[in-house]
């Protein structure tokens, strides 16, 4: 029993360990993003970034979002047709099920 006690409890510990370190490490890349941000955009405030970007056009993470968000609408549109599609093929099926059907019990 102490075994099995001892093996759960170094498992936790290291699972929550091996999170610690993912969170470190998740925010050590979020700095490093940021580091990047402001080397490209020195001296500059946030408010400043949107407003000149504003004037020359869109921003290019934000026409990598738009770029983004046009695919996925894509893609969303491409999968409702298609499940149109296999509703109609469904109700196509069901209806011949119920002619089956009928002609069987006559």
């Amino acid at each position: 029993m102490k075994r099995y006690l001892s093996a759960f409890i170094f498992g936790v510990v290291s699972l929550t360990s091996q999170l610690a370190h993912a969170d470190i490490i998740d925010d050590a890349i979020g700095n490093i993003q940021q580091a990047v941000n402001d080397a490209y955009n020195p001296g500059n405030g946030r408010e400043d970034n949107d407003r000149s970007w504003d004037d020359r056009g869109s921003s290019p993470s934000s026409q990598q979002y738009n770029d983004r968000r046009r695919q996925l609408d894509d893609r969303r549109r491409q999968i409702d047709d298609r499940q149109r599609q296999l509703d109609q093929e469904r109700r196509q099926i069901e209806d011949e099920e119920r002619r089956l059907e009928e002609d069987y019990d006559r």
